[in-house]
């Protein structure tokens, strides 16, 4: 009886899961993957599909302006009130153009609102000024010349993010080209990620010109631009209900909604606190490489665990009956308890050393 005690102590089976994630995840943290809990590491082995964002995910996130034109003239005025509302804001696109409107004085700014997926309104002297997309002026009533439309489809040609300022009395007054390089390690990480079986989205709320040339750049077939947070959302939702289990990768303001509705969240840590915070796990890095590498180490870690489980109950299955006295009526053996307990613990330590394989996957 103390045998059959001894060998049915549930110790390696306690042991199998809780040790696997606690190895993957600090494994995780290891390669600057924070892992927020055990669910969402779970949850990344079975992602077959990854939604990424553009600026500051595939891109650098660090903009700079390579063109503009100033249908007004560039004037010193309306320099000081572009600089002025685009200061105000914490997009990648705007800190663009305030670097290389530096020498600008700033002027009151009031009524300031941020639109997500279209940019900046503000007062300036009791006129409304609007500073973002093409989206934005048009929801204002705001026309724009034809001049300025093909100049703004020549720059989203060439992969350029086109920044508009209109008021409402003077209609467009300029537009910035601004652009983004891509990331050295965005190439690697669509690469790795096809390699693991896995479909890749671009959303943004860029022109459909700038994401088609980004798409082709870097290999991938399934993109959309000119979106805003609730097309992101609706986008993630409808790709769950055709049977996709989705991985959001962002890093704004904007992509909060649609981190909050995918499978698996994923902030990159340069991006806004709004992100990390809901993101079920945040790469401390801009290297995109690491969200493939958190799928394989999820996969990994199941993988590790179905097999602690099974050295634990095939440890069970075989010793239980020999312990129970299945051989003594054919051989006269009896287990002696003292190889019962060097048994019980040979198996939490096989479980634990197995778990511990998880140290060397990259």
């Amino acid at each position: 009886a103390i045998t059959v005690l001894v060998i049915a102590c549930p110790c390696a089976l306690g042991l199998a899961t809780p040790t696997a994630l606690m190895v993957g995840m600090g494994r995780g943290a290891e390669e600057g993957i924070l892992i927020r809990d055990a669910v969402s590491l779970e949850i990344a082995k079975g992602v077959d599909t990854v939604v990424l964002d553009k600026t500051g995910t595939l891109t650098k996130g660090k903009p700079e302006v390579v063109d503009r034109l100033w249908v007004v003239g560039d004037n010193g005025y309306a320099r000081n009130v572009l600089y002025s509302i685009e200061r105000r804001s914490s997009h990648p696109l705007a800190a663009a153009i305030v670097e290389n409107l530096a020498d600008c004085e700033p002027v009151i700014v009031l009524a300031l609102r941020n639109i997500p997926g279209e940019g900046l309104r503000a007062q300036v002297d009791k006129i409304n000024y609007f500073v973002g997309n093409e989206r934005l002026l048009s929801n204002n009533g705001v026309t724009i010349p034809d001049e300025v439309s093909a100049m703004a489809s020549k720059w989203a040609a060439d992969g350029c993010s086109v920044v508009y300022i209109a008021s409402e009395k003077e209609g467009v007054m300029g537009l910035y080209a601004v652009a983004d390089a891509v990331k050295p390690t965005s190439l690697r990480a669509v690469e790795m990620l096809r390699d693991e079986n896995v479909e890749l989205h671009i959303l943004t709320g860029d022109s459909s010109e700038a994401v088609s040339l980004l798409a082709r750049r870097v290999g991938i077939e399934h993109y959309k631009g000119n979106v805003t947070p609730a097309d992101k959302w609706q986008y993630i939702k409808s790709l769950q209900d055709s049977g996709r289990k989705v991985a959001m990768v962002g890093d704004g303001v904007n992509d909060s909604a649609a981190l909050s509705m995918a499978d698996l969240s994923i902030a990159m840590g340069s991006g806004s606190d709004v992100a990390i915070d809901v993101a079920q796990m945040t790469i401390m890095s801009d290297n995109l490489e690491k969200v493939p590498q958190a799928i394989k180490l999820s996969r990994a870690t199941v993988g590790i665990i179905r097999q602690n489980l099974f050295w634990a109950f095939i440890y069970n299955v075989i010793a239980v009956p020999v312990a129970a006295g299945l051989l003594y009526p054919f051989t006269g053996y009896l287990l002696n308890p003292m190889i019962a307990c060097a048994l019980m613990a040979l198996s939490s330590v096989s479980v634990v050393t197995n778990s511990l394989r998880l140290r060397k996957k990259g």
